[in-house]
């Protein structure tokens, strides 16, 4: 994408949405979502490809910097900074990661070269490898909340992952299994 310079998305509400120039963004890198006629992104993907220099973000006519959209971000979403610490993390390291709403956690992270929306039968290897939730390093768990993140983990055999973010915004992995006697 460098060649061609960043793509423009447009600032609606809490999501980015892109009309020309999406395909790579979102069939190559595996960004966003494909509705319609457009990409729509999350927050943390927009801020990601606007700080690797792949995308502009436009509110009405105005072009927004990345320390306006971290601060808008932020005030849409409290757990939006320790949220963008991983999944910025995990992006360059080259893992592939996608929502983990439905799981009850921030993000699925797939392996890398993995196509997150390939249809139909998938090998072992191209499902879900993590689910991984961020919290700052001051977070206080329950035992009730950990045992119940593990196990929905365990149901779509994935690995649950802490990722405990501290004041320099460095990221810390911790695993959490379910040993059964």
């Amino acid at each position: 994408m460098a060649d061609e310079g960043p793509v423009e998305g447009k600032l609606l509400q809490n999501r980015v949405r892109v009309w020309e120039n999406q395909e790579e963004l979102h069939s190559e890198l595996y960004y966003g979502k494909m509705i319609d006629d457009y990409l729509e992104l999350s927050l943390v993907e927009t801020l990601h490809l606007v700080d690797r220099d792949e995308l502009l973000v436009h509110e009405d006519d105005d072009e927004l910097s990345r320390e306006e959209l971290f601060d808008r971000f932020t005030g849409v979403d409290d757990e939006f900074p320790q949220k963008y610490a991983v999944y910025s993390d995990l992006r360059e390291r080259g893992y592939i990661l996608k929502s983990g709403f439905k799981f009850g956690t921030h993000f699925r992270v797939y392996p890398r070269g993995v196509n997150p929306y390939k249809e139909g039968p998938k090998t072992q290897k191209e499902h879900t490898k993590w689910v991984v939730h961020a919290v700052p390093e001051n977070h206080t768990f329950t035992y009730q909340e950990m045992s119940r993140a593990v196990r929905l983990a365990q149901n779509i055999r994935a690995t649950m992952l802490w990722g405990i973010v501290d004041t320099e915004n460095e990221v810390t992995y911790y695993r959490i299994d379910r040993i059964t006697p």
